[in-house]
């Protein structure tokens, strides 16, 4: 790929369609990290409406355990995006080119981290795989967060629930009958068709990747998760040497 181009992906200069390519490529990561991570610990690592009704449900039956689990869970992805709004100020007041690369490149260095300690132990015990599932929902947090930030709230990559919605919301605009009515003068209800590319692409790159990282775990095992460090390394490289020309 063009230099120019990988440095429109995560530098800070932002533009609609360097939004767009970010946004699929990390629900392509998303997908493939929350279907392998399940297989590797168990737990769907980016749900956290799940999450949070496995709560409720947990406590009500008394089940003080799980639901101590799941609020870890739930905190670690809270930290997560925290960490992002952190990463991301912290370079912005520093003026560098790879504000947004930061937490990019921290959820890379996890994946890293993860795939090695898993591979290093072929079967994680409880307290081993209860670390490995933090980790996975601190990383989601970050990735969720910054692309949230950049698109100013408009784009999620995990956060599939709202995909949904949205696609359905410009389903039924789409769909609307703008029959005219006499004596009033109302704009017509019409879809943003490309709004529901892009979401019909984020939610099919998520499946994909789900899919492909749920075979790729069961052949590979945790090895898997190097291919996707690998890339969000690729994302992130520019603009971080940008950083590293200027500070020389």
């Amino acid at each position: 790929m063009p230099v120019q181009y990988l440095r429109s992906l995560t530098g800070v200069e932002r533009t609609q369609r360097a939004n767009r390519h970010l946004a699929l490529a990390l629900a392509f990561i998303a997908g493939s990290t929350d279907a392998g991570g399940y297989l590797a610990v168990r737990q769907y690592t980016s749900h956290m409406s799940g999450i949070v009704s496995s709560m409720a449900d947990n406590l009500a039956l008394g089940d003080v355990g799980l639901w101590l689990s799941g609020f870890s869970a739930l905190l670690a992805f809270l930290i997560g995006a925290a960490c992002t709004a952190i990463l991301v100020n912290w370079g912005r007041r520093r003026n560098l080119r790879s504000e947004y690369a930061f937490p990019l490149l921290l959820e890379a260095l996890l994946l890293i981290f993860f795939c090695l300690a898993g591979a290093w132990i072929k079967h994680p015990k409880w307290l081993f795989a209860t670390i490995l599932t933090l980790l996975l929902c601190f990383t989601m947090g970050l990735q969720n967060a910054i692309i949230t930030k950049i698109s100013r709230a408009e784009i999620r990559t995990t956060h599939v629930t709202g995909i949904v919605t949205d696609i359905g919301i410009e389903l039924g605009k789409l769909f609307y009958w703008n029959r005219p009515k006499a004596g009033l003068d109302l704009p017509a209800v019409m879809a943003d068709r490309q709004k529901l590319r892009l979401l019909l692409l984020l939610i099919g790159l998520f499946f994909f990747g789900g899919l492909l990282g749920a075979l790729t775990f069961r052949h590979v095992g945790f090895l898997f998760f190097l291919p996707l460090a690998a890339l969000l390394l690729v994302l992130t490289a520019i603009p971080a040497i940008d950083d590293l020309r200027g500070a020389h």
